[in-house]
């Protein structure tokens, strides 16, 4: 018969639950090259902070792995669509890793524009995860400007899952992956914070910040769809990433590739 000072402690312990991040699977993200090429950064700026006129961007897709679960974040250009678009197709590079496009459970972008959208046609069993505005955007008659019709087109017409979202999503439900709201930059633009074990949290930031010096200085393209709410948006992240210590990684910047291991190697 145990003693009741230690049926009291067992007993408390039996009660303590774990946060649920804490109880996930395993959980990992790997980098996957969409594309690289050169831009000019004075288009980025409206209040004409860049005088060069030319600026390497890269064109990044990620691969999270949820235990058994897949998700990909953003799918890139589609290979051959422009000069930038100098990515192998995603769906070789996923076989590379052993992912069939089959498996991907979800498919969540930052925004509705091509180099983000190029590559949704593979993943026909996905739910797709997107901002409600830029879902609006991409269903309204017309289309919102900038939307790449092309590359929802099947999506629309095959009435593939879809699941506008108007808040924070906690995609496997243990908050170890979460699609931020962070409109602006579009109507329903997002970025994506994951929880690694031994990294830390990570955040993706899509397009709220194109490159390292417009994230410091809340720089705002001229073609951003909502000055107010692209700068609400960074100082929500740049809060995030001090309460979390989390590393922040600017989709565009070559700069952040080194944050992240080489594929196919993945952050854990």
């Amino acid at each position: 018969m145990l003693k009741p000072v230690v049926h009291a402690v067992l007993c408390a312990a039996a009660l303590v639950v774990l946060p649920a991040w804490a109880q996930t699977p395993e959980v990992t993200l790997t980098r996957l090259d969409c594309g690289t090429g050169f831009n000019d950064p004075r288009r980025f700026s409206d209040t004409f902070a860049y005088t060069d006129d030319k600026k390497p961007f890269t064109f990044s897709c990620y691969l999270i792995k949820h235990g058994s679960d897949y998700m990909v974040w953003d799918t890139g250009y589609l290979p051959g669509s422009v000069p930038n678009a100098t990515n192998k197709p995603l769906a070789d590079l996923l076989k590379q890793i052993n992912v069939n496009p089959d498996q991907v459970k979800f498919v969540g972008i930052s925004h509705f524009h091509a180099d983000h959208t190029g590559q949704l046609l593979p993943f026909a069993n996905a739910t797709l995860l997107i901002g409600k505005g830029d879902w609006d955007g991409v269903t309204a008659n017309p289309p919102a400007q900038g939307a790449n019709m092309t590359g929802f087109k099947v999506w629309i017409a095959e009435k593939r899952k879809v699941e506008p979202l108007s808040m924070d999503k906690d995609v496997f439900g243990d908050g170890s992956v979460v699609v931020l709201r962070t409109p602006g930059h579009t109507p329903g633009h997002s970025s994506l914070l994951v929880r690694l074990k031994d990294k830390g949290p990570v955040i993706l930031i899509g397009d709220l910040a194109h490159f390292q010096e417009n994230y410091e200085a809340n720089g705002v393209p001229g073609f951003n769809y909502d000055r107010a709410q692209t700068i609400a948006s960074l100082e929500r992240i740049k809060q995030i990433e001090k309460n979390l210590k989390a590393t922040v990684i600017i989709q565009h910047d070559p700069r952040h590739i080194g944050k992240l291991p080489a594929f196919p190697a993945a952050a854990r």
